[in-house]
């Protein structure tokens, strides 16, 4: 083996290595040969700045036939969004336009005739639901969520954060009252002991060291729980009590039974299944480059995916 080492005074910038074709064993007979390993190494000065020896790993992700399919991706996803906003605007426009003009031409015969369809339930849309408490916490953690993940897109694009150190980008994601806590940060713990057991198991040099896991949970038991506790207070302390626009009716009213397409798990999966088909391209290469064997660095195009996927939702 010929190992070659390029260096920038004491700094190593790149490592290669290749087979010496003169130095080849012939194995096709089923005998006994006897093989001396050898390899040489050639030390070679280098230009290159050692803050810059990953860049030829991002010219490599932005070649013609890479971009392709990523512009593709994109194009995906605009098609999914102005399909979606012609669907909606159109059955809105549909549904609303008789009842604009009722009320732009004449506002007293509008409100003597009697509610029909979408108007029936003006009086519960600002009914408090069931389960107060959670949905506080899914919009906390979905909030703290989307401020995170915009500013990592930020760092990201102005070159700061930098893609090869798999700790710092599991720290950063990490930073995020006890259900708040545990909505995001719970599941998310779970599912990445489970890959990083797997990556150990495989000897995988993507698998975080024991240091890092720790460093990850001091972060959050000194860091994101006494946040959340402050917050928590500061929005105690700084809102007045909520006043619905419009009045809530004493009594719910009775809603018919729906058909099996429109009850609670299959509107979850349609409300999950059109912003995953904007993005399922791209989520492939950030996937393969969680799982080691490529290393994602096109921010740009995953910036605007990211704004398309907010569209859809």
């Amino acid at each position: 083996l010929v190992f070659e080492i390029h260096h920038n005074k004491d700094r190593v910038i790149e490592i290669t290595v290749r087979s010496d074709p003169n130095a080849l064993v012939d194995l096709t007979e089923d005998e006994p040969v006897d093989v001396d390993f050898m390899y040489t190494v050639k030390w070679k000065e280098t230009n290159t700045p050692f803050e810059k020896r990953m860049d030829k790993y991002s010219l490599s992700s932005s070649l013609p036939h890479h971009l392709e399919i990523h512009w593709f991706s994109i194009i995906n996803s605009c098609v999914t969004v102005l399909l979606l906003t012609g669907f909606l605007a159109t059955i809105l426009m549909r549904v609303l336009k008789n009842d604009f003009i009722k009320y732009a031409h004449d506002e007293e015969s509008a409100d003597d005739q009697e509610e029909s369809g979408w108007k029936y339930i003006h009086g519960d849309v600002f009914r408090y639901p069931k389960h107060k408490s959670l949905f506080a916490a899914a919009l906390g953690s979905g909030t703290q969520l989307f401020t995170l993940t915009s500013f990592i897109f930020i760092l990201a694009l102005v070159g700061v954060f930098y893609p090869y150190n798999r700790g710092a980008l599991f720290t950063a994601l990490v930073r995020n009252l006890l259900l708040t806590g545990s909505l995001f940060c719970g599941p998310l713990f779970v599912t990445f002991c489970f890959l990083n057991t797997v990556a150990i198991a495989y000897k995988a040099t993507a698998a975080l060291p024991f240091g890092t896991i720790v460093v990850i949970f001091l972060i959050w038991a000194l860091v994101t729980s006494p946040l959340l506790v402050l917050g928590g207070i500061a929005g105690k302390n700084s809102k007045a009590e909520f006043q619905a626009p419009c009045r809530t009716t004493k009594y719910p009213r009775e809603i018919p039974p729906l058909p099996w397409y429109r009850k609670t798990i299959p509107q979850m999966a349609m409300a999950g299944f059109l912003p995953f088909s904007a993005i399922y391209i791209e989520l492939y290469y950030i996937f393969a480059s969680v799982w080691g064997h490529r290393i994602y660095t096109i921010y740009s195009i995953l910036f605007i995916v990211f704004i398309i996927l907010l569209i859809v939702t």
